[in-house]
């Protein structure tokens, strides 16, 4: 058998860009997300996204450091806290990444529609998931290589189309941004357009937790490294893009093009070129993050399978290293959600939003339980608790505000969250579910049983009973053939295993020594009948058969004789009920 190839190690470059292609794609909606709800501030909103980013940096490198294992917050919450509550974030990052690869996918393609019209958007999106679910069996050396080329293709764009709209700004001035800064603030206030919009641009840091979720796959030292070049990205970019909008277009153009606001602003800075080149850098960028998210479930359901939570045929690897039954049934899921849709994916945003924020503070928590409960555990790193505290609150306040925002994202999230659950309850609790169904079962059957047993044992006692009605044959003659002809009728026509054979004889006779050896050899003969042999002495009469019948309790209709002779001297009726056998 060849041996399994080693592990690959992957760099920062190839770490990042992996993580990096998820986090970063998010400017393509994110800013048109914050000016829907911040209006004119909505570059201020990203800003302080950008802020607590920052805190988590330290956050996820004091955990991650401390723990240096795959899962992210389920490992962290694994280690400081019970089984139970680390199932809860895997649970919730799974349905974060589903959602993410499966929107992500979507979007892509969509965007390809937009340049090839003859595109079917809901076979291009499985096309694209059956691409990445190969590139990650292939190994994720290889699907480094694509994230790398994806990564680099989409920092270069968006330097060019801010680049350009920098250009164009010098040109035409800002009275486009004066514009927008002169319209009422949404939400009636600074404050409430602030927090409506911090609590969207929120959703542009999807993507930092991937980079915990595969740790191990990276050199050490990489890590840290990734979530600096993460923060960077996002802090530069998504204010720059959102302030660049705001200065292009009036806010109104925005929210109309909220779902192409790159491509319009190409479009309208530098023509359609660039509109063009932005648009396959979204198909690129989106297909990206559909890459993290393989990446990422890998490492997190390999984790947690080890763990005994899933079970262990998931961790089967091919020549190649690669866990691929993770990658198959991972597609699998994708695909059916995408077909139970139909490509209507606006729902699946609830479960993105909610899980993925509900994620960030669990690892969050996670952090405060590694400080009081491993406080001497070595690590890299420490958050302090006061920017601790912060980061988790901001959290919390970005994922009421979606709530508010959208209230039937809530409802979305339990249809899917509650199923995922259920599942990893049934898997954490089997041995006490199955102990639970043995208990069920007994309950049942033990009165069944009880019924059954004692069923038995009357209908055997009752062939018991049948059988020890003891039967008896008059025989005059010693022969043995005759005897042996009376055995097998009663073998097979009476219920009984005893049989009393009577010779009758005058005073002074008796039977022959080797008739006696011969009925001992028909006793053996017939083992399952109990065979007694009785010499009496005086005459074979009418009054003899009834004094036996009663002595012996045996009915006179059980007693059997050979046909009599002419010489007989007594009728047949005379007898009591003997029966002929012979």
């Amino acid at each position: 058998m060849e041996p399994q190839k080693l592990r690959v190690k992957l760099g920062e470059l190839a770490s990042t860009s992996i993580s990096g292609n998820d986090i970063s794609s998010s400017c393509l909606y994110v800013s048109a997300l914050a000016v829907l709800h911040a209006g004119q501030y909505a570059w201020i909103s990203l800003l302080i996204v950008g802020v607590v980013l920052f805190l988590f940096r330290k956050i996820y490198g004091e955990v991650v450091g401390a723990l240096p294992m795959n899962g992210g917050a389920y490992n962290a919450l694994l280690n400081t806290t019970s089984k139970g509550m680390a199932s809860l974030a895997a649970s919730l990052t799974l349905l974060s990444y589903m959602a993410t690869a499966v929107i992500s996918a979507n979007e892509a393609m969509k965007y390809l529609y937009t340049m090839v019209p003859q595109l079917p958007v809901i076979l291009a999106t499985i096309v694209l998931l059956s691409i990445f679910m190969g590139l990650v069996i292939i190994g994720i050396g290889e699907s480094s290589k694509v994230a790398i080329g994806i990564f680099i293709f989409h920092l270069t764009s968006l330097i060019l189309l801010s680049t350009f709209t920098g250009f164009y700004l010098f040109e035409h001035g800002m009275g486009v941004f004066m514009d927008n800064n002169a319209l009422p603030v949404k939400h009636g206030g600074l404050t409430m357009a602030l927090f409506f919009g911090f609590s969207a641009a929120m959703l542009g840091i999807s993507g930092f937790e991937s980079s915990a979720n595969f740790v191990e796959e990276q050199k050490k030292g990489v890590f840290p490294k990734t979530l600096r070049n993460m923060w960077a990205v996002v802090t530069i970019f998504n204010p720059l893009i959102a302030f660049l909008a705001l200065a292009v277009l009036p806010i109104t153009a925005i929210e109309t093009n909220k779902d192409a606001l790159l491509s319009i602003m190409g479009s309208e800075v530098s023509g359609s070129w660039l509109s063009i080149l932005v648009s396959v850098d979204a198909v690129l960028v989106l297909s990206g993050a559909v890459l993290t998210s393989f990446v990422g479930v890998s490492g997190l359901v390999e984790r947690i399978t080890l763990d005994r939570i899933l079970p262990p045929f998931l961790l089967k690897r091919n020549k190649n290293g690669s866990t691929y039954r993770i990658a198959i049934f991972f597609f699998i899921l994708c695909v059916s959600i995408l077909l139970i849709t139909d490509g209507d994916l606006e729902a699946l945003a609830g479960v993105y939003t909610i899980a993925f924020l509900s994620v960030m503070a669990l690892f969050g928590i996670g952090n405060i339980l590694l400080k009081v409960r491993r406080k001497h555990l070595p690590r890299p790193e420490r958050s302090g608790w006061l920017s601790l505290l912060i980061a988790i609150l901001a959290v919390i306040v970005a994922l009421a505000g979606n709530i508010i925002l959208n209230p039937d994202y809530l409802a979305v999230f339990m249809e899917y969250f509650i199923p995922t659950i259920a599942v990893v309850l049934v898997m954490l609790n089997r041995t006490a579910l199955l102990k639970f169904v043995l208990r069920l079962i007994r309950y049942f059957l033990d009165p069944i049983n009880r019924f059954l047993v004692k069923s038995y044992k009357g209908i055997n006692n009752t062939i018991n009973k049948i059988n020890d009605q003891e039967f008896v044959y008059f025989t005059k003659k010693d022969d043995i053939a005759l005897l042996n002809k009376v055995l097998l009728y009663i073998r097979n026509n009476e219920h009984t295993r005893k049989l009393k054979i009577v010779s009758v004889f005058p005073e002074g006779e008796k039977a022959t020594s080797s008739f006696i050896s011969d009925l001992d050899v028909l006793d053996r003969e017939y083992p399952e009948i109990k065979v007694e042999y009785i010499q009496l002495h005086g005459k074979f009469t009418p009054s003899l058969i009834k004094k036996l019948s009663k002595e012996w309790n045996i009915p006179i209709n059980f007693m059997f004789i050979g046909s009599p002779s002419d010489k007989f001297p007594y009728p047949l009726q005379e007898l009591g009920g003997v029966r002929l056998i012979i």
